[in-house]
């Protein structure tokens, strides 16, 4: 037997598991100590339920998942607004290498993936999956571009880029700390206590603002206006080039632009509480939706491959931030900080990466400029390398 469930259903039950992961993230400590995003628990949980039911032979459980694409467009419009240039400039130096090495890393990523796939046979875009999309661009990039994958003909695309975002975040959570504590303990790292706060007043509103109906409906105003446009531009380039551009990074791109540009007249009109409020919303919704409707049985067949790929991925990461990027950030305690949120978002999620750093801070002492530059390229800027390598090696190999 199989249970259609429309549109609204679907989103309530999105809602649902999002309110039920969270729950489970709060009464498992392990969940919690991994930074395992709510939508993935719950969204997980219900995969699983529905594939030892239709493994059971007992229901099918079909959803609509028709406006998983709007929240995605949302979300990722979101990002783009809070990519403001100015934080650029607070970072310095050290903030254009870690940039670098984020752009550095997936291109790599993306040739481990690729490579190991052909090596074991497998379709080359599923190393791309496997690569930056799921790994530096965790569920929110392996849902989007899954999802157009699987619009091309990539079979099991979402579901593979899923799974392997998750083995990626929880790798991120475990090879962090040991990274750290190595170079902590071999070099004999300190914080330094003189080191001059830098002024991070530009990553929040200002105290005084608060969120009313009206302030509210202009950044609703912002975002949509983005998404139309950048909708509009994304198919004409995809139309004029042949180069493949879905809707979202169009989106975007054009509210780095809007956002940059506004900040030009008063930086007080985008308010970055109501848009991360969005955001996170839209996140939560597009990703447990994502989940939810992940076939498992799809992938059975290529569990060995992606273990095998994500393993080599996790051991590529953890050589490349012990021998290369700590060298190129100072070989300081504030280097070894961001190495680990390096392995945190390069592996998964920021908020991954910044647990990380929080683990080692709270051992060891403060680190002001690992916390700023980390979230500042996690967040926002590493999309700029990262999306348009991620559409050049699928334009390649599709």
């Amino acid at each position: 037997m199989t249970l259609e469930i429309n549109q609204i259903t679907t989103i309530f039950l999105a809602i649902a598991v999002f309110m039920i992961g969270t729950f489970l993230n709060k009464k498992l400590t392990f969940l919690d100590r991994f930074c395992i995003p709510a939508p993935v628990v719950g969204g997980l949980l219900f995969a699983v339920i529905a594939t030892i039911l239709k493994s059971l032979n007992i229901l099918e459980i079909s959803l609509d998942t028709s406006l998983q694409g709007l929240f995605m467009l949302t979300f990722f419009t979101t990002i783009g607004l809070g990519a403001s240039f100015s934080l650029i400039k607070l970072g310095g130096k050290l903030l254009v290498i870690y940039w670098l090495a984020c752009g550095f890393l997936a291109l790599m990523q993306n040739v481990i993936g690729v490579s190991l796939a052909k090596l074991l046979n497998l379709d080359p875009l599923i190393g791309v999956m496997v690569g930056s999309v799921s790994m530096e661009g965790g569920h929110g990039a392996a849902t989007a571009f899954g999802t157009t994958l699987e619009e091309m003909g990539v079979n099991s695309a979402l579901s593979i880029g899923l799974a392997a975002a998750t083995l990626g975040l929880v790798a991120g959570g475990l090879v962090g700390g040991p990274v750290v504590k190595y170079l902590v303990n071999k070099y004999d790292l300190k914080p330094n206590e003189t080191e001059v706060s830098m002024d991070s007043s530009v990553l929040d509103d200002e105290p005084g603002t608060s969120i009313t109906s009206q302030s509210f409906m202009v950044q609703v105003f912002i975002i949509t206006f983005c998404m139309a446009l950048g909708d509009y531009l994304g198919t004409l380039f995809t139309s004029l080039t042949g180069f493949a551009l879905p809707g979202y990074v169009g989106a975007m791109f054009v509210a780095v632009i809007v956002r940059n540009v506004v900040d030009q007249f008063d930086k007080n009109i985008i308010q970055m509480k109501s848009i991360s409020l969005i955001g996170d919303i839209t996140l939560g919704i597009f990703l447990s939706m994502a989940l939810m409707s992940i076939k498992l049985w799809e992938i059975a067949n290529l569990a060995l491959p992606l273990v095998i790929i994500v393993l080599v991925q996790v051991l590529f990461i953890a050589l490349f931030s012990t021998f290369v990027l700590f060298r190129l950030l100072g070989k300081d305690y504030d280097a070894a900080v961001m190495v680990a949120g390096f392995t945190g978002h390069g592996l998964g999620a920021t908020p991954n990466a910044i647990a990380n750093m929080s683990a080692i801070v709270n051992k060891f002492g403060p680190s002001r400029k690992a916390f700023l530059i980390v979230p500042i390229v996690g967040a926002f800027l590493i999309d700029v390398f990262g999306i348009p390598i991620i559409l050049a090696t699928i334009n390649l190999f599709s």
